[in-house]
């Protein structure tokens, strides 16, 4: 019996599955991580809603964990260091995925799935670069202080109102904070397929699931600068 191979199309070793799907594996469990700090982060920026001295409290806890214990910025810089090592695996994972699936279609397939495929899926690689840089801007900007309005010598709760009340740059937030939510949406489907988690009577759930988690996790960020810019918190 001759199996015939359609022009353009490549036969996929066995290596070469293994290798895509622990690159999978790295790509799912640095978006766990990733995900488990979203959550934390989200709860901790709902502390405004409790007032200045509250805030100003809970971010100068966040770099006096394990005092005294360890020295100050200790746990802090532990968990910066698990999140960054987490963000290079991710995107080494996506671009290595990104560059072999091209790799093995050198022609481009003529006939896209188009239908089939989801608009945060689409833009998955491009939504995860301007988050990326979102989060550069973000550091720069409430973290360091030295993109905000107030400057770095001031404390975080005002950093955080006075960035806030400008529409543009809630705009800028907003407009990150959609594209993190689709592309976390996305993300969450694609884990639950790569550990094995989901399957056709699954898919459903898996779907909903991943959307209603977007919608409170990203709804839950959004509370924050539209508070502020419509003046419930100042």
């Amino acid at each position: 019996m001759v199996t015939v191979t359609q022009p353009g199309q490549r036969r996929t070793p066995k290596a070469a599955k293994t290798n895509s799907v622990a690159k999978k594996a790295v790509m799912a469990v640095s978006g766990i991580i990733l995900v488990l700090y979203l959550i934390a982060h989200m709860i901790g920026n709902l502390k405004v809603f409790a007032g200045r001295e509250s805030f100003n409290d809970y971010s100068h806890w966040i770099r006096t964990i394990g005092e005294p214990a360890v020295p100050a910025q200790t746990t802090l810089t532990i968990i910066r260091i698990v999140l960054l090592a987490a963000v290079i695996a991710h995107i080494w994972a996506a671009i290595s995925l990104w560059r072999q699936a091209k790799r093995a279609r050198p022609n481009g397939y003529v006939t896209k799935k188009a239908v089939a495929q989801s608009y945060a899926s689409r833009t998955m690689r491009w939504g995860g670069v301007i988050v990326g840089l979102f989060v550069v801007y973000h550091i720069l900007d409430l973290t360091m202080g030295v993109a905000n309005p107030e400057g770095p010598g001031t404390t975080p709760y005002d950093r955080l109102v006075a960035g806030f009340s400008n529409p543009l740059i809630t705009a800028v937030y907003v407009i990150a904070l959609v594209l993190l939510g689709m592309h976390l949406r996305h993300g969450i489907w694609s884990a639950t397929q790569t550990l094995g988690q989901s399957n056709k009577r699954r898919e459903r759930t898996v779907n909903l699931f991943a959307l209603v988690f977007s919608v409170v996790l990203i709804g839950g960020f959004l509370l924050v600068p539209f508070s502020v810019l419509f003046g419930l918190v100042g």
